[in-house]
Formats: structure tokens, sequence, C-alpha cells
């Protein structure tokens, strides 16, 4: 590691960016995997079940009001740090509030809940990753990027799999009131931050939501750009969308691929991403676009030898380790891409914009991928995965027109 990488790694508010993104990733399972699990043990009927994933629109439309975030400031603490924790405060009481609650006879309450808890989580991603762009430097990004992801990650196994383990011996209002409880240290860290400097801000609601997307699509080639955002982890779609069926379909049970994935997949996903992170210091975001974009795509290869292969254990774990590993460096290279896209007057929009464009893309093209898995086979699919690609890669070549000259990265 160089001795920049390590001064990245080592500056101070590299650990408000962890603490930010454990956050961030609290509420997340408590809507979804977590909210299920308890539905389920009170004998909640699957289909109604199945229909509170609903509860998380609000992550895909986040940047309808994300406006209103740029535009406004809050009375204490800044732009950022004040919608930050707003946002955290009023995720704590909606939490609270959906732990004394019984989906057996208060199911309608839970579903208002579980909504007002996604629109607060959702907001406070938007604020968060805005004040991740602004607080950090250019080359900061990558690193930034993975600290964040870290942070993210283990608080999806805390309000996951931990969550869960807490139920089989506690009440659910406790398990809720705890992980609610957990949110305390982001509001500690927000008294403790530095507030980004200001750079401007919308002067009213017109220009709050019509300047950032004349900001951004009045640059050049902002077509290509937008193209280059939805495509470039395309191959990691395509290759994760129908990944739990063929594991089935080769023999594994869903034991195994739970065990896989919460253990080889999480660490490696962790460790991709903070190595990419790492690396990113010297390498710059160009290079490890390409670096990292390559290496994602190759990454596939692990599965076409498994469906090689078939029921094969240690084929099986390096197929999730090698995929989380490099797909983790891609995601550390992309969120950093995007971050120095965003013009920072009205950096909660254009970030917020961006990643939902970049989730829309991941329905999109996952819906269509069963029927051509079932009309070319598993090792033409695992093909495909890879060689989808080379379109991002080629567009890629264009990296240095994308920006004014002297501000590529």
């Amino acid at each position: 590691m160089s001795i920049q990488a390590i001064r990245a790694l080592t500056n101070p508010r590299m650990l408000v960016i962890f603490l930010m993104g454990f956050s961030s990733g609290i509420p997340l399972a408590l809507t979804g995997t977590t909210l299920q699990a308890w539905m389920a043990t009170e004998k909640i009927d699957l289909g109604i079940i199945g229909l509170f994933s609903y509860v998380g629109l609000p992550y895909t439309l986040k940047f309808l009001w994300s406006p209103l975030m740029d535009r406004y400031v809050p009375p204490f603490l800044g732009r950022r740090r004040g919608w930050i924790l707003v946002t955290q405060v009023a995720l704590i009481f909606a939490i609270i509030a959906m732990g004394f609650s019984n989906p057996t006879t208060h199911l309608a309450m839970i579903a208002i809940l579980a909504l007002l808890v996604s629109f607060f989580s959702a907001s406070q991603d938007v604020v968060v990753d805005a004040y991740r762009t602004e607080i950090l430097k250019t080359e900061e990004f990558g690193m930034g990027a993975g600290v964040a992801t870290l942070g993210y990650r283990l608080a999806m196994l805390t309000s996951g799999a931990i969550a869960l383990m807490m139920a089989d011996l506690l009440p659910w209002s406790t398990v809720y009131l705890v992980m609610a409880g957990s949110l305390l240290v982001g509001v500690i860290c927000n008294f403790f931050a530095e507030e980004p400097e200001t750079q401007g801000k919308p002067k009213n609601l017109q220009e709050a939501f019509w300047l950032p997307l004349a900001d951004f699509f009045g640059r050049k080639r902002a077509w290509e750009i937008l193209t280059f955002i939805t495509i470039y982890k395309l191959d990691v779609v395509v290759l994760y969308a129908l990944m739990t069926p063929f594991l089935l379909e080769i023999g594994f049970t869903k034991t195994d691929i739970g065990a896989v994935f919460k253990i080889f997949g999480l660490v490696a996903t962790l460790v991709g991403t903070l190595v990419g992170g790492i690396w990113m210091v010297k390498m710059g975001i160009e290079k490890a676009l390409w670096v990292f974009g390559i290496s994602q795509s190759l990454a596939g290869i692990s599965f076409l030898i498994l469906s090689y292969v078939g029921h094969n254990y240690p084929m099986f774990v390096t197929a999730i380790t090698v995929e989380n590993f490099c797909s983790g460096m891609g995601n550390a290279a992309y969120a950093a891409f995007i971050m120095s896209l965003c013009n920072k007057k009205f950096t909660a929009t254009q970030f917020a914009l961006l990643t939902s464009i970049m989730a829309l893309t991941r329905v999109v093209f996952s819906s269509p991928m069963g029927y051509i898995a079932k009309a070319i086979g598993w090792e033409n699919y695992f093909i495909l995965s890879i060689v989808i690609a080379i379109p991002s890669l080629i567009l890629l070549r264009r990296y240095k027109l994308w920006f004014p000259e002297g501000e590529a990265k």
C-alpha cells in the first residue's frame, strides 16, 4: 500500500464516511428480509408478504424529492449534516413505531410505517451520498466509496442476520428497538463531522428541479456518459439475475447458497470494494474503470466453469468469491465515477438521479434474462454475461472527451 493510500485511509473523514455508511445500511433489511421473517413467524399470507416489496419504491424514486435537499438548509448543522440528522431522527422514531406494532393486528399500520422507513432511509441516502461527494477530494473518491460500502454492508449484516438471531431470543419489539438505537452512531457522528463548504445552492424550487438536469445534459456528450452509466455494470446484472435458480438447478441447497453468500460472498465484496478504493488512490478513476471493468467481466468465467463441472463445492465457493471480489472493485470505480460527475451546487439531485437510473437498469435488464437463459442454455448464458461488457469498454475509450480539458479524473 502506497503512502498516499495510507494517508487517505487514515484521514479522519474516512471514519465519518464509514459511520454514515453504517447508518445508511441499517434500515434496508428492517423493511425487507427481516420484516418478511417477522411476518412469516406471525403466519401472514405469503402473497401479502410478497406485496410488501413495494415499500422499497422510495429507493428508486428518491430523485423526485432530492432537489428539496439541495434547495433548503435546516437551521442547524448546515445543508448536509442538518438533513442527515433530520432523516436519522425520523428513522429512529419510525423504526421504534414499527417494533411496537403487530403484523397480525395492525398490518396496515406496519405497511405505512415500513413505507415511511423506506422514505426516510432513501432520503438519508441522498444526503449521505451528497456529503461524501462534497467532503472528499477527487483522489479520495474510490477510497470513500469503499469505506462507505464497508459500513453499509456491515449494517445490513447487523439489521439482517444479527437481527434474526436476536429474534430467536427476544421479542420483535426489542429487536427493532435495538436496531433503532444503532442509528445513534450516525446521530453522534453528525455533531463531530465537518460540514462541506457550500458552493452555492438553487435560489428557488424551479432552479432546484431544473438546473441539475440542465447542468448535466448541457455538458458535451452527456448522452454518451449516461449510456456508459447504464451499461458499465450490465455484465454483473446479467450474471446475478439468475444466479440462485442456476445454483439450485445444479444441485446446491438453499442452505448451501445462503451460507456461501453470507460468508464468502460478503467478505469478498467488502474486501474487493476496499481494495479497489485503495488501488484507486494511485490509479485514478479512468484506469480503475478499465482494470476493474475487465476483471468484473472476466470473473464470469468462474461461473462458466461451474456450469460445466456442475455440483462441485470448491468451484462453487471459488466462483462466488471471485465474482464478489471483482464486482466489489468495480463498484468502487463506478461510485467514484458518478461522484466525479456531480456539480457540488446540487450534488444530492444529480447523484440521486444517476443512481436511480442505475437501479432502473437492473430491473429492466434482469426481467427478460429467464427467457434468454432458457433459450440458449446456461453455458451460453454465462458467455453472454462476459461479452456483454464489451460495449461499455468500447465507450470507455472516449472517457477523456467527457470532461472539459484538464478535468479528466
